[in-house]
């Protein structure tokens, strides 16, 4: 049976961010903590995003989001939610702050520990409800601001994704106009990163065929304006059709994601190297093309199309070019991964949510072949 769930109210435009603090007030948010980063706070965003809030609310600040959340970091934010005795959440930045103020939200309304709540050991239905949630992209990769998971790195060194229905922020606020500052090679890698959603979302086997127009759209709109975007990030339109790829990659991937992302994840927890989720998707996005192309031939045909490729094209020829041309790394070795690296991620990977929904089984010897072929 198909699960068809659509459920954040989505303002998208430039000058969306004006509809903040009426939204807030819809929901009851009358004293937010606000998840970010240093980044997002050095940029000027967060001094945007409260001069939309206005004077009325009080605002208690959470911005030491790592690269990728940890579980301990979620219970810091969440100590000064409670200390602070606040009512709502919103996640500003990328995926990692976003992600970090979905765990949060949960947490504050059903309590730790978080690993309850992993789907993959049974957890899924003992989330019962979440604090009141907008989210804020300051990126155009994640989409998490409509997305129904989150992922977080475990104190166990397990990188988890979580995953229902009641994790959709109430309200997204998508300005393009908060991604104009954004350098080149984030912008690079984020924008694969909603490519890869597109494609993994479309790929899977599960029924859902609205999610799977949707992903063509977005793959259309990224493909189409990536180079755009990381060539001038002052591009409006660009920058309009990036956040909308974004958007939709992630509506899309309530059908699941594939390979990609159970190796992205089982490297991405790496402690030591703090690898960047896009850039580990844009580089394993080959590999695993190639290893689905016997059992997706006639959606490999649709994928062309939407990419504006001849018949027959190589897909991950196209996607290694497209790399190169933005400028991502030569493989895993150039981000620092060595071969000492390669049983954990092979470990992980096979133990992740993701992987249950690639178009084919991965053994371990095929996760070992992929890797060493992005290597």
């Amino acid at each position: 049976m198909a699960l068809l769930t659509y459920l954040t109210t989505n303002h998208f435009d430039f000058g969306a961010l004006q509809m903040l603090a009426p939204e807030a007030k819809r929901l009851g948010i009358t004293r937010p903590l606000i998840v970010t980063d240093p980044g997002v706070r050095a940029a000027g965003l967060l001094d945007r995003v409260l001069e939309a809030l206005g004077s009325e609310a009080a605002v208690t600040v959470y911005d030491q989001t790592p690269g990728n959340p940890t579980e301990r970091a979620v219970l810091a934010a969440l100590a000064l939610y409670q200390d602070a005795g606040c009512d709502g959440v919103i996640g500003l930045g990328g995926g990692s702050p976003m992600d970090l103020g979905k765990a949060v939200a949960l947490l504050a309304r059903c309590g730790g520990p978080l690993a309850q709540y992993d789907p993959l050991a049974g957890g899924r239905d003992k989330a019962t409800a979440i604090a009141p949630l907008i989210a804020i992209p300051t990126t155009s990769g994640t989409g998490s601001e409509v997305s129904i998971g989150f992922v977080i790195i475990m104190e166990d060194g397990r990188k988890l994704t979580f995953a229902s229905p009641l994790f959709i922020p109430k309200v997204a606020i998508c300005d393009p106009e908060l991604t104009l500052g954004l350098p080149p090679m984030m912008t690079a890698a984020t924008g694969m990163d909603a490519i890869t959603h597109c494609i993994e979302a479309f790929l899977t086997p599960t029924v859902n065929p609205p999610a799977e127009g949707v992903a063509l759209d977005g793959l259309r709109r990224g493909w189409q304006n990536i180079e755009r975007a990381v060539a001038d990030g002052s591009d409006r339109q660009a920058r309009w059709e990036m956040m909308m790829a974004s958007t939709e990659g992630a509506l899309a991937f309530i059908k699941g994601l594939g390979a990609v992302h159970a190796m992205s994840h089982a490297a991405g927890r790496l402690e030591d190297l703090r690898l960047h989720h896009g850039t580990l998707n844009a580089l394993f996005l080959p590999a695993v093309l190639r290893f689905n192309a016997d059992a997706c031939v006639e959606k490999y045909a649709r994928l062309r199309e939407a990419m504006g490729l001849p018949p027959g094209a190589d897909l991950a020829d196209a996607i290694a070019e497209m790399n190169q041309r933005i400028g991502m790394p030569g493989g895993l070795a150039a981000m620092g991964v060595t071969t000492d690296h390669v049983p954990g991620i092979i470990e992980y990977a096979q133990k992740d949510l993701s992987a249950r929904s690639n178009p084919k089984r991965a053994t371990a010897d095929d996760y070992a072949a992929m890797i060493a072929a992005t290597m």
